[in-house]
């Protein structure tokens, strides 16, 4: 019993709660949100912020910060639609350029946090400014007006995002899954995960086991900024539309989930699979506030909500000190 108490204890079964709570609450509010296809069917709003917080997970392992990836999202998708309409380019040369270019970008952002050891914070704010003022430039360079966006994507490009498996399972929760299976194998079972590890403990200890410290760090922008150019693909892909503002709205829910699901933002502690409860959480929540009428203006309210409470949590948990401290005050009360 004991063995399976450790279990009942872990913060992604409280993930797992919380999701099934909100599946229930929402299902008696709409009787609708539980019919499978729609419930299902739900992630399709929401998988960018399920893939690019898997790999944010990475970033803020080490002790840092990626507020950018929102921005990298509108500028892989209007980059693609560019190299295919003006430029001529095959659609999936065009994706796989524009993957390159979000890895590229995070490389840019890493090296300055890396190698010259300005804040993550300040770094990738300056990015996100940097990133979204080029997809607008871009957008200017095609012949599409701006407002309107890039379309008449080829079928085989639109479809593949749309597609459902026995008329129910939507591919892209079939990506998301083979993405966490990804994210989980390289962050917890590789050496590389277990020095993105030990440089958010001890980068001193980490740099005396003879880890480079600097080029791990910087790859693990790498590896967001190629996420979120995946995510704009993706969104590309189901909306048949690429525009340069997608992300805009992704960074409080992406940071959240990432936050939400345990993994700590001084670095050293986390994992993927909080994270991907964590992006359920907030994915079904928004989702089912939509289905019960409330306008998306309001949408991350809750989630700002969820990101103070879930930051007090683990400050709290990671705080012996405080912990007695708040006891003692409580048994004094009583």
């Amino acid at each position: 019993m004991k063995g399976w108490a450790k279990y009942l204890v872990r913060w992604e079964v409280f993930l797992l709660l919380l999701l099934l709570a909100e599946i229930l609450v929402f299902g008696h509010l709409n009787p609708r949100f539980l019919r499978p296809r729609v419930l299902l069917g739900s992630i399709n709003d929401f998988t960018s912020i399920c893939v690019v917080s898997l790999f944010v997970t990475f970033v803020l392992v080490t002790g840092g910060m990626d507020i950018q990836a929102g921005a990298i999202v509108g500028l892989a998708s209007i980059g693609m639609g560019l190299l295919w309409k003006d430029c001529g380019l095959d659609i999936w040369t065009a994706a796989a350029i524009a993957i390159v270019a979000g890895g590229l970008c995070g490389m840019l952002s890493g090296f300055f946090v890396a190698y010259t050891g300005v804040q993550p914070m300040v770094v990738t704010l300056g990015g996100s400014f940097l990133y979204s003022g080029i997809a607008i430039a871009v957008t200017h360079l095609s012949s599409t007006e701006s407002y309107k966006g890039i379309s008449g994507f080829p079928r085989a490009f639109t479809a593949f995002s749309k597609y459902r498996f026995w008329g129910i399972i939507p591919s892209q929760m079939f990506i998301f899954i083979a993405l966490l299976v990804v994210s989980y194998i390289i962050l917890h079972r590789t050496r590389y995960g277990r020095a993105v590890f030990l440089c958010g403990v001890n980068p001193a200890a980490a740099e005396f086991c003879g880890i480079n410290t600097r080029r791990v760090i910087m790859s693990t922008y790498v590896l967001s900024g190629a996420s979120a150019a995946v995510a704009g693909i993706i969104l590309t892909s189901y909306l048949g539309t690429a525009k340069a503002d997608f992300g805009k709205e992704l960074t409080l829910p992406i940071i959240t989930a990432v936050v939400l699901g345990g993994t700590s933002n001084l670095g050293g502690r986390g994992g993927v699979i909080g994270t991907a409860l964590a992006a359920l959480v907030i994915g079904v929540m928004r989702f089912g506030l939509s289905m019960n009428g409330v306008t998306t203006q309001y949408h991350d309210i809750p989630v700002g909500v969820l990101l103070i409470v879930a930051v007090g949590c683990r400050t709290f948990m990671d705080n012996p000190s405080l912990a007695r401290l708040v006891r003692r005050g409580w048994l004094a009360k009583t």
